[in-house]
């Protein structure tokens, strides 16, 4: 018998205000059609003044908890993959925990930008089966509309605020790639590539900074190194693309998602598509991509799904799982 980290419920949150793309028309030199053709995006969702990254994050843990049919106090660990927490310190997770009525446990923060709920998602996984969690409550929050410079029109119509979570339960299985639960993982980071997607500012610099991206060289790394990566964790298991039922990719732009389904020769039938809706939510991209695909009918139990995703850093990834 194998021990598996196998997905036990399901949420996200998103916040009222909804921001469609002729609002930009006010502020920047842009159109509907230029961010539609160029991205995929037709609106995302701000956070309103005072609404924090944590505030997003317990919405949506609230959900994966009921969905689980689970009390907060059922959790052991908390993994909360953010770019943009409500303070310095303490971590985010210790707010989530706090707001969810959550005694007992412990709960930190991952950061690894648009990557971090894969990284999440492993590390969690790496609790479960060395024994250190039973149940873990994984979280991808971000506000980034908080880090964006209203006069770049490349960056600024791209991002949106949001989260998504996911209750991971350890389960046994026969260590087959029929068991249900995360199957494999594939993690990389090359820090040589950080002056293509960073924010210019933080805490020892003195300030908060904006986003900054070099689009074209972003685009030419995300396609080669997401089907690569999301290969090299079905080759882990002895799959492969013929064997995905849906790719659950980082929400960042149409053209990469097309991109790298050509790559992995999975038809976009079987992609699970929000960027239209939400925009690039960072970290938060991939578990709103899953509750919101397992809610169309889109992902059933049983179904075997690859989540791939590349952020800052760089960092990039990807994750197995059969739900």
């Amino acid at each position: 018998m194998t021990t598996r980290a196998v997905v036990r419920g399901v949420g996200h949150y998103l916040p009222e205000r909804i921001v469609p793309n002729a609002e930009f028309e006010q502020i920047v030199e842009t159109s509907d059609e230029w961010i539609r053709t160029r991205s995929g995006i037709e609106r995302r969702h701000f956070a309103a003044e005072g609404q924090t990254t944590s505030d997003l994050a317990i919405r949506a843990a609230q959900a994966a908890l009921a969905d689980a049919g689970l009390e907060p106090d059922d959790i052991d660990v908390i993994v909360l993959a953010t770019s943009t927490a409500d303070l310095t310190f303490p971590s985010a997770a210790t707010m989530v925990q706090a707001g969810l009525g959550m005694t007992r446990g412990f709960a930190f923060d991952v950061q690894a930008v648009c990557a971090g709920f894969v990284f999440a998602l492993s590390t969690a996984n790496a609790l479960i089966l060395s024994g250190q969690a039973k149940r873990a409550l994984v979280i991808g929050a971000e506000t980034f509309s908080r880090l964006m410079d209203w006069t770049d029109r490349s960056t600024c119509v791209l991002f949106g605020d949001g989260a998504g979570a996911l209750v991971l339960e350890a389960a046994e299985g026969m260590g087959t790639t029929d068991d249900r639960g995360i199957l494999s993982a594939d993690l990389n980071s090359d820090g040589r590539q950080r002056d293509i997607l960073y924010v210019d500012g933080g805490v020892s610099k003195g300030t908060v900074g904006h986003l900054r991206m070099q689009g074209k060289e972003v685009f030419r790394h995300a396609v080669e190194k997401l089907a690569a990566t999301a290969h090299a964790a079905l080759d882990k298991v002895g799959l492969s693309g013929e064997d995905v039922d849906w790719i659950v990719p980082h929400q960042a732009n149409i053209r990469i998602i097309e991109a790298t389904a050509r790559r992995m020769q999975v038809p976009m039938e079987r992609v699970v598509v929000t960027v239209q809706d939400h925009g690039n939510t960072s970290a938060a991209s991939i578990p709103l991509a899953l509750s919101v695909g397992r809610a169309r009918g889109q992902i059933k139990e049983g179904d075997l799904l690859v989540t791939e995703a590349i952020g800052g850093g760089l960092a990039w990834g990807s994750v197995v799982l059969r739900w």
